[in-house]
């Protein structure tokens, strides 16, 4: 799970792409970089088919697209900040301190809506059957991340102190290593992970989509670098598109695109789509609602979403102090 001028007015069609990326105008024009890298995370969203089938590299055949792993949002915020990657994905964890850290990037896309790609995994003869029952437990995620936010946020529903349970800052791929030691007890993690634990004697007992249910959103989140993004807005303009083909193409026929992702999943068809339909993928057309990025300043919800998980760091003492509503809302990339 990441500042443009208004474009000067065009046609009716083109202003409406424009607002949806965050409309804005660049000395730079139309000109395409020479050289792009992109930081990406192995989740089945349309970022990762876009990789997989190579649609970038035909959308920009004069620009050299290098890809870069990483295993979480931290990291992505790390790069951003050396300027070792232009655009990244993180979760709206790390992007909320992201933003409440003045780092210099902007969000143009929102990848998916986590709904029960990211769970709390409990080891089957662990006895737990709870929240409650994590006390006196240990459990790995990621920290800073959503699954971290999901499992502070699943604590403080359930009126468990976070100091009553040993959490552990494990990486995904960690994360299994430690589950197959039998090294810890539970872990809130995404997919690929997520499904690797439950397969070796693990059950979920609750899923980001439940917390959703009770206001703790988290989403992985499509950020750019602000230079970058003023230098080169039509580069954005046509990622976004490229991105929008791969939304579509999952739409039209899910069975392929999860035999398509099921390799760099380390996976089968099956599970492939099981793990796909357990995020929600959005269009640029469906996140221009006012209720994600929208179009007009201000009026972002998906910012105020932000807002929220930074107060919720505060309180949790995982950040010292969270920004305004309005600084959330100008890292939006209209």
């Amino acid at each position: 799970m990441s500042k443009w001028k208004k474009w000067p007015a065009l046609a009716a069609g083109v202003l409406a792409i424009a607002l949806v990326l965050g409309g804005c105008s660049s000395s730079s024009g139309g000109k395409l970089p020479k050289e792009v890298t992109i930081g990406y995370q192995i989740i089945p969203n349309a970022e990762l088919l876009v990789k997989t089938k190579g649609l970038a590299e035909k959308q920009f055949p004069d620009t050299r697209i290098n890809w870069k792993a990483f295993d979480s949002g931290r990291d992505v915020n790390t790069a951003i900040a050396s300027g070792s990657i232009d655009l990244g994905l993180a979760g709206s964890v790390p992007v909320s301190i992201g933003v409440a850290n003045k780092l210099p990037y902007k969000v143009y896309f929102l990848h998916d809506i986590i709904g029960d790609a990211e769970s709390l995994a409990v080891r089957n003869e662990s006895n737990i059957a709870s929240v409650k029952d994590l006390q006196g437990k240990k459990v790995a995620t990621p920290f800073g991340s959503t699954a971290h936010f999901s499992l502070l946020s699943a604590l403080k529903l359930e009126g468990v102190d976070p100091k009553t349970v040993t959490i552990l800052d494990l990486q995904p791929q960690d994360i299994l290593a430690a589950w197959q030691r039998k090294d810890i007890d539970a872990a809130f993690v995404w997919n690929p992970v997520l499904a690797k634990l439950t397969a070796e004697g693990g059950s979920v007992v609750v899923s980001a989509q439940q917390l959703a249910d009770q206001g703790a959103i988290t989403a992985d989140v499509g950020i750019v670098r602000a230079k970058f993004a003023e230098d080169y807005p039509e580069f954005v303009k046509q990622y976004v598109s490229v991105l929008d083909s791969a939304v579509q193409a999952y739409r039209d026929n899910p069975d392929d695109v999860a035999a398509t992702l099921a390799p760099i999943l380390s996976t089968d068809k099956d599970d492939a789509l099981a793990q796909t339909k357990q995020l929600v993928w959005l269009t640029s057309a469906e996140q221009a609602d006012a209720k994600y990025l929208g179009t007009e300043k201000d009026k972002s919800g998906f910012a105020d979403v932000l807002r929220q998980t930074g107060e919720f760091l505060v309180e949790q003492k995982q950040i010292p102090a969270a920004p305004e509503l309005s600084v959330y809302q100008e890292a939006i990339l209209r």
